[in-house]
């Protein structure tokens, strides 16, 4: 009688492993990627240019970018045909640059021309959402909270910290269980191992530094999902092969 598999060890709750997941994950990147900036003013206009855009790229546009539009109400005045050039590399730049100039309207007809401190006013400005205003904050005014982008969703799914799909509720189911002072740190954290190691389609466990913390939830199903592919894949192939032969 052949024995039967050893069954895998139960993790401690999240609440347990989110600390020792990460000071792993520190060491592992003490140092993330970020956005360049002077300020919180500057830190907004280039937060709304990263998305679906590199850190990186930002990073090139955006010092011709401030010394062109120094303030906020140079960008709220700015013909927005200039502003589209200045930062098409970003890509999807029209939209950008409609919601950089209503921001900065805003900014100048609400707020004095400054960049609200609480995420209330910040997330009623245009192209501000949560996960904007919380790297703001975090970044620009020391009051921590836990960006949710892509990345911080699918880790902490996979990483059984949350079920949510709901970025805020992700948000919040995170705000219960990691430190205030390492939330910011540690959204990057994910970003980063979600860039680098923790990919979506497929996650490369076998050199993860949190492979043994992780139930990997989702993980089996991805693996079963690409063997499916393969196997319909196959023989649409040999279709195609046998008809080419029979056509000649």
């Amino acid at each position: 009688m052949e024995e039967s598999a050893t069954p895998a060890p139960k993790l401690p709750p999240a609440r347990e492993r989110v600390g020792p997941i990460n000071q792993r994950l520190a060491a592992l990147y003490p140092e993330f990627e970020g956005l360049n900036h002077d300020g919180s003013f500057q830190l907004l206009i280039a937060v709304i240019l990263s998305a679906q855009c590199t850190d990186k790229r930002v990073n090139l546009i955006t010092p011709a970018l401030f010394a062109r539009f120094p303030t906020s109400r140079d960008f709220a005045e700015c013909d927005i045909k200039e502003l589209e050039q200045l930062i098409k590399p970003s890509g999807f730049y029209k939209n950008k640059a409609k919601n950089i100039r209503a921001c900065c309207v805003g900014m100048v007809t609400r707020f004095g021309g400054e960049v609200p401190r609480t995420l209330d006013d910040l997330v009623t400005l245009p192209g501000i959402g949560r996960k904007t205003a919380n790297v703001i904050l975090g970044h620009a005014f020391e009051t921590p909270g836990v960006t949710v982008d892509t990345h911080v969703g699918r880790l902490s799914r996979r990483l059984g910290l949350t079920r949510h799909r709901n970025p805020v509720k992700v948000e919040f189911a995170l705000l219960e269980i990691v430190p205030q002072e390492e939330r910011l740190h540690f959204s990057g954290r994910l970003i980063m191992h979600g860039r680098k190691v923790c990919v979506a389609r497929k996650p490369r466990c076998e050199e993860c530094t949190i492979a043994d913390l992780c139930p990997k939830i989702g993980v089996k199903g991805l693996a079963a999902k690409r063997k499916r592919k393969k196997k319909t894949v196959a023989p649409q192939r040999t279709q195609r092969a046998q008809s080419k032969t029979e056509s000649k």
